[in-house]
């Protein structure tokens, strides 16, 4: 019996890890690719750490294996298991619907690996896809959305507004807003039913 607070002895008779190999690989990307939507790097990094993992326990050098990674990224890219162009235009969208400007979406897509022209790419495209011309309305809508999440100006009690108006400027300047806009949104009319479930009616710019 191994007392108390003591390691048990190895066990020698535990299987090593298996080796790094083309299919253990493929089935890995196929088994992350299957539950989430990635970029090419979100995947490479993926596939990183898991031979990182596996040659660590057997004793190997990791970077032994990058050409193997590679392969494998690449064959998902061919295959359209990953594809760039489709997961910033999706991931943008979803960004901006939950309150993300455009500065913060670009570099949360940055963060995930996307490619600095391929981001550029998605936003021109959300730009000419927005109504009658109107970039801008993209933004205001991202603001609403944030200030919305946040409780944020029209989204406070009324008799809290006006002590938090700095903070809540300050917050939407910090997450990418212009400063304009960003008055606009937290001087916004509150919600008509005051439940903060709903939200100010499109924002227009100052005659």
């Amino acid at each position: 019996m191994t007392p108390p607070n003591v390691a048990p002895p190895p066990n020698r008779d535990a299987r090593p890890a298996p080796p790094v190999t083309a299919t253990w690989l493929e089935r890995a990307a196929l088994h992350y690719l299957e539950r989430y939507s990635a970029s090419t790097e979100m995947l490479r990094r993926t596939l990183r750490r898991r031979v990182e993992k596996r040659a660590r326990a057997r004793g190997e050098a990791a970077e032994d294996f990058a050409p193997l990674v590679e392969e494998t990224v690449a064959r998902a890219v061919r295959a359209g298991l990953v594809d760039d162009a489709r997961f910033t235009t999706a991931r943008l969208a979803t960004l901006r619907r939950r309150g993300a400007s455009a500065r913060g979406a670009a570099a949360k897509l940055a963060a995930k690996g996307v490619p600095r022209d391929t981001i550029a790419a998605a936003m021109e495209a959300e730009r000419e896809a927005a109504p009658e011309g109107e970039p801008e309305v993209v933004e205001a809508e991202a603001a609403a959305a944030y200030a919305r999440r946040r409780r944020l100006g029209p989204y406070r009690r009324p008799d809290a507004r006006a002590a938090h108006r700095d903070r809540d400027l300050a917050a939407l300047a910090r997450a990418g807003f212009p400063y304009d806009l960003a008055r606009r949104t937290v001087d916004a009319e509150a919600p008509d039913d005051g439940s903060g479930e709903g939200g100010p009616g499109p924002l227009k710019r100052d005659p």
